[in-house]
């Protein structure tokens, strides 16, 4: 079901819910998913307070929720405010949300929200309107609500001499710092804890053909999957999932493959989400990880 309704202070959101979860995505700015979680429950995605109902800013906005960018990450033009009204369209379950074309780059994008009674499917597309064509990669971006643990998965790991090739990158930032106690790494897994009191930044990417991120919160686990191309070239030294985080929230990217892009052409990105309630990770151990998440 979709609704249109008002919140955190902007009159023009649709509500996208069924009986146990809704979405709330914005209009009079955007496009942005500004809330996700269950029907009278927490929002998993952070807000800042300061920015909710706001628009018009000459600068862009963190403002929360769930964003579209483009990769790589170069001042300004993936910083291009999407501070202005954009165009919706309702659709038999959910809302296409087009921006208009950014002056700044020339590039129009938008995101697409449909809930289907198995989780949400969010489509990406960045369209060139630029009268030359530029090289790019669609990059999406869950800023999480602070106070919860970040989870990703590597590939399917294997013993030694029998898999002697390498399976993929750990890609690190000037700022990473493996030594700080937020990060957690098992065998399968890596652990990025959101501490609230913990301000310095931190941030790693990996490679994953069957991306998975996901994001405990008190109980409510919130998980997204992407299916990444091992034959396309990645941003960041090949990254198709990246992790930052610092005392505000904590963010879960996936990226799609660099693309050349000719006038008029859209490169498209496809998450799969899922909301998940009463979970409980008794030990931060593959087993109990492979568990909570579903898989082998």
């Amino acid at each position: 079901m979709i609704e249109r309704v008002s919140y955190g202070g902007w009159p023009n959101c649709f509500r996208i819910f069924n009986d146990d979860v809704e979405l709330i995505v914005t209009t009079d700015v955007g496009p942005r998913v500004i809330r996700y979680g269950f029907i009278g429950g927490q929002n998993l995605f952070k807000e800042f307070a300061d920015q909710m109902g706001r628009s018009g800013e000459a600068t862009w906005q963190p403002r929360g929720g769930h964003r579209i960018w483009m990769a790589p990450e170069i001042v300004p033009d993936t910083y291009a405010p999407d501070n202005v009204p954009v165009r919706a369209r309702m659709l038999g379950d959910g809302v296409e949300l087009v921006a208009p074309v950014e002056p700044e780059t020339g590039l129009e994008k938008s995101i697409v929200v449909e809930l289907f009674s198995n989780g949400v499917k969010v489509t990406h597309r960045i369209r060139n309107a630029a009268s030359s064509a530029r090289t790019l990669a669609p990059w999406a971006l869950s800023m999480m609500a602070p106070g919860g643990v970040g989870i990703a998965r590597f590939p399917p790991r294997g013993t030694h001499p029998e898999d002697l090739p390498p399976t993929n990158p750990l890609v690190m930032w000037a700022f990473t710092d493996l030594s700080d106690p937020r990060w957690t790494f098992t065998k399968k897994y890596l652990v990025l804890r959101q501490d609230p009191q913990s301000r310095a930044p931190q941030k790693l990417g990996l490679f994953n053909e069957k991306t998975v991120g996901a994001y405990l919160l008190g109980s409510d686990l919130f998980v997204k999957r992407y299916d990444a191309a091992p034959s396309k070239t990645y941003p960041d030294f090949g990254a198709s999932y990246e992790t930052f985080t610092n005392d505000g929230f904590l963010e879960l990217e996936t990226l799609g493959p660099l693309e050349g892009v000719a006038t008029g052409g859209v490169v498209e990105h496809v998450e799969r989400w899922s909301l998940h309630g009463a979970v409980d990770v008794a030990e931060w151990t593959d087993a109990e990880l492979d568990r909570v998440l579903g898989v082998d």
